[in-house]
């Protein structure tokens, strides 16, 4: 199994994290839980998933959902310029670009209806490849800059998807296929209520198919079973309250759907990899030095 990074041990005080990296040597295998897109410039290298592994080009862009894996293998001078987003910024300060079709199947929707799990890999010209690794390496002085200006780094942030947005050809908005209507449905009621009690039969019930054929679906197209993909949002919204909020922690895991705090507090370690008091400790005190990226 990859390993997991995590993004209290590597933001630092910031919800965004970014780098330009010049690679010469192997990345191994590794999971994250924060989203990532990685831009690969000049270079040769191969890209590992659970797909296998292929070799990178000058202007892929690769987009991983939390809980996703990859790595780098047989890197000679490969450019990977890497802009990483907390869960948490995504239903948050760039909640808006949701409603921006070009920027919600870029983070959103390709990466789930891949059905690579959770691995999205899509090309943009070189030209706007350039520009997007210049405006992260931009964005990386931002964020070891003065933190009392996070205007700028949400500014750089969104230019940087403009660019890459800009640069994707219009034949690839059909290279996708859309993702299964049960999916899409029952990830909707997650979203919506991921405190309510979830079974698996009542979901199946909702849009009218086998349990166990919806199970098949969520893994194809999510990498996750229903109620995985469940667990991992409810630890997303915990994180959440836990960061920004004086709930105990108690009572942060009912607010999510896990009444019982040995539980919680057993889930939470498993997917995020800290107890939420550790966690929340450690949100208290992200403002401190900057911590090594990642590819």
């Amino acid at each position: 199994m990859p390993a997991t990074l995590h993004e209290h041990a590597l933001f630092a005080g910031s919800p965004v994290l970014a780098g330009v990296h010049h690679l010469n040597r192997d990345i191994e295998p590794h999971a994250h839980d924060f989203l990532e897109i990685a831009v690969i410039g000049t270079g040769d290298g191969r890209h590992v998933t659970s797909q296998g592994e292929r070799p990178l080009r000058r202007g892929q862009v690769i987009v991983l959902r939390p809980g996703a894996w990859h790595g780098f293998r047989d890197c000679a001078g490969l450019t990977v310029a890497n802009c990483c987003l907390s869960a948490q910024t995504l239903r948050a300060e760039l909640a808006l670009l949701y409603d921006i079709p070009m920027l919600r199947r870029m983070l959103w929707t390709d990466p789930v209806a891949s059905g690579t799990h959770g691995v999205a890999v899509t090309t943009v010209d070189p030209a706007a490849a350039e520009e997007a690794i210049a405006e992260i390496g931009l964005l990386e002085r931002d964020l070891g800059a003065d933190p009392s200006r996070p205007g700028r780094v949400l500014g750089r942030l969104v230019t940087v998807l403009g660019v890459l947005a800009d640069g994707r050809g219009p034949a690839q908005e059909t290279l996708e296929p859309a993702v299964h209507y049960a999916v899409a449905a029952t990830i909707a009621r997650f979203e919506a209520e991921p405190a309510h009690p979830w079974r698996l039969n009542d979901l199946a019930r909702a849009v009218n198919l086998d349990p166990a054929y919806l199970g098949r679906l969520f893994v194809r197209y999510v990498g996750l079973t229903p109620l995985g993909f469940l667990a991992r949002l409810r630890a997303e919204r915990a994180a959440t309250l836990l960061a920004h909020s004086s709930l105990p922690a108690a009572r942060v895991g009912a607010a999510v759907g896990w009444d019982d705090p040995t539980y919680f507090a057993r889930r939470f370690r498993t997917l995020v990899g800290l107890t939420p008091t550790e966690y929340r400790r450690s949100a208290a005190h992200r403002s401190g030095p900057d911590r090594p990226g990642t590819q």
